[in-house]
């Protein structure tokens, strides 16, 4: 089917679909929906989730709803809420007017429990939390009933009403679904439909004393919104019996049904993905914040410069399964870097300054080179960098007493220095330490662009800062969260907060950098040569520049599918 939209490789979900509206199932309308709940920071877990049901509702000309979920007010938020709202769209997705609330439809979901109460499959249950978990039984085992099992309709139906007047304790007593209590299903095992929680909700604020649990709620919301194809993750499939049953029961002839389908979660490499330990790791204080550039949340990689192109291209290309598996976040970063390859202006900057005089430059001459602003984009143009007697370079970049193979400025050795001249090594400067603080060199004029008319050739390269234009920078080098690709996943069932990467970030201060940043937005994107692609942090408004390395140029993505080829 032909939206506007590039051509994109089939799967289950989409055979699926493309069965039903041959069909004509539903009219052959497709409406998918995206419902997080709103108890933390969306990840790049829920991105696949969103690039998937929104670019299938694109693909078949159908609609996507963005729903909050919303029936657990104590863990809920409105900045849970909002931060949802803005990644969805900075993703690049539109819902329209489809932004929806499980919370609207909870006059409609408590109706539906006096339906069932009504059919004779809901009964009021007088046991505790930890009575109901205790007599559930085991998965070998079938579980005791409840006393309440025995009560009248009519006897549920007061106690119900009454427990929505706030007329019990919290905790006291849950309204339940009368299915099988010998169900190899735990979760068809009598499950709890709503439970008393006096609990100030974000929205609908002190009008309930019981909220729906999230399995009523859920399933219930997609039938109420219209939704044709409920898509889940995996661990929803267990859950998959209970929703079709919610349905059974209240389902209307002529009304659109919803159908779930699972499909394989995202797990990926050097990371946690559970919101559960995301937020455990934002109140112990190991990350700064959700959005830490350290952090799998959309928010966190977005402030380290990720794209959202880039993450929809990742999103492409690992595709939908149906069973789980471990993502290499190198694919992840090589999606990364294939996007600010095309569309980061590349700048000179200088983490660690070694200062240079080049002896035989005139003192007090300034001149401006000519340098690319990025040689995958010609309409970028390029730009003037004044060069000077005194420039900086990389410590790393000289070594008195070289390796083998060590090709870049030593004593007596030549190097490049980009887009200005040839440079000599003529000596060093010491201090009391016997730290070298200063390399002389001398140049060749005739090398002007860095580049020999004598046909002669040196392989080291150099970026520099010229003295004159070099401005003071903060900058932050992130790296991995976790030392091991599987945190999670250890034999010996280590916590995986043992695992926390000491060095996941270092920061870099007197850093140099071309004037050509200085004013640039929070959020803008750049690559430093040689170095990798960084971004303006936010803290920047607070003073000097300050910078997160988004990813290194390094690219071992790259390197596997070349060898593949």
């Amino acid at each position: 089917m032909d939206n506007g939209v590039k051509t994109t490789p089939s799967n289950f979900i989409r055979d699926i679909i493309e069965e039903d509206i041959r069909s004509n199932k539903n009219g052959g309308q497709v409406v998918t929906r995206f419902p997080p709940e709103p108890n933390g920071y969306l990840h790049i877990g829920h991105a696949k989730s969103i690039c998937l049901n929104f670019g299938l509702a694109r693909q078949y000309g159908g609609r996507c709803h963005l729903r909050m979920d919303d029936t657990n007010p104590e863990k809920e938020t409105v900045e849970y809420t909002d931060s949802i709202i803005n990644d969805v769209r900075w993703l690049g997705f539109d819902w329209g007017e489809h932004l929806y609330y499980a919370s609207d439809y909870f006059e409609q979901i408590y109706q539906w429990g006096v339906l069932l109460i009504g059919k004779g499959v809901a009964y009021v249950c007088d046991m505790s939390p930890d009575e109901v978990s205790a007599t559930r039984g085991t998965p070998t085992a079938p579980g005791t009933e409840s006393p309440g099992r025995k009560r009248s309709v009519e006897e549920n139906l007061y106690l119900f009403s009454r427990m929505r007047a706030g007329e019990y304790p919290d905790g006291s007593r849950t309204l339940r679904a009368r299915i099988d209590m010998s169900s190899p299903n735990m979760h068809l095992r009598d499950p709890v439909l709503y439970r008393i929680k006096r609990a100030e909700h974000h929205r609908t604020g002190n009008a309930w004393c019981i909220y729906p649990m999230y399995d009523f709620a859920h399933g219930q919301s997609d039938y109420i919104e219209g939704i044709t194809h409920s898509i889940c993750t995996l661990e929803f499939e267990v859950h998959r019996p209970l929703y079709d049953w919610f349905l059974d029961k209240i389902a209307e002839a002529g009304r659109v049904r919803p159908r779930q389908i699972e499909f394989a979660r995202l797990n990926l490499s050097y990371t946690v993905m559970s919101k559960r330990k995301l937020l455990e790791l934002v109140e112990s204080g190991s990350v700064r914040g959700w959005d830490d550039p350290r952090m799998p949340t959309i928010s966190g990689l977005r402030r380290r410069g990720y794209t959202p192109e880039a993450i929809r291209d990742f999103a492409d290309r690992i595709g939908v399964a149906k069973a789980d598996n471990m993502v290499d976040v190198a694919l992840l970063e090589h999606c990364l870097r294939e996007d600010l390859n095309r569309r980061a202006p590349r700048v000179m900057a200088v983490l660690n300054p070694l200062k240079v005089v080049i002896e035989n430059y005139p003192e007090g001459a300034t001149e401006e080179l000519e340098a690319i602003n990025n040689p995958e984009d010609e309409s970028m143009g390029k730009r003037k960098v004044p060069f000077a007697r005194v420039v900086y370079i990389e410590k790393d970049d000289f070594r008195e007493d070289p390796p083998p193979k060590y090709f870049r400025l030593a004593p007596g050795r030549e190097a490049r220095l980009k887009f200005a001249y040839y440079i000599t090594c003529t000596g060093v400067v010491k201090d009391d330490k016997g730290e070298i603080v200063e390399i002389r060199c001398v140049y060749d004029p005739t090398t002007r662009g860095g580049w020999s008319n004598d046909g002669r050739k040196v392989k080291g390269t150099l970026h520099w800062i010229s003295a004159e234009d070099a401005i003071e920078a903060e900058v932050r080098l992130y790296d991995h969260l976790f030392t091991v690709p599987e945190p999670e996943n250890t034999k010996d069932g280590t916590d995986y907060r043992t695992f926390i990467n000491p060095d996941s970030l270092k920061v870099l201060t007197r850093c140099l950098v071309e004037s050509s940043v200085k004013g640039a937005k929070p959020g803008s994107r750049f690559q430093f040569e040689r170095l990798g692609y960084f971004c303006v942090d936010p803290d920047s408004r607070r003073g000097a520049p300050v910078f997160n390395r988004t990813v290194m140029l390094r690219d071992t993505w790259a390197k596997i599918e070349k060898s593949a080829r």
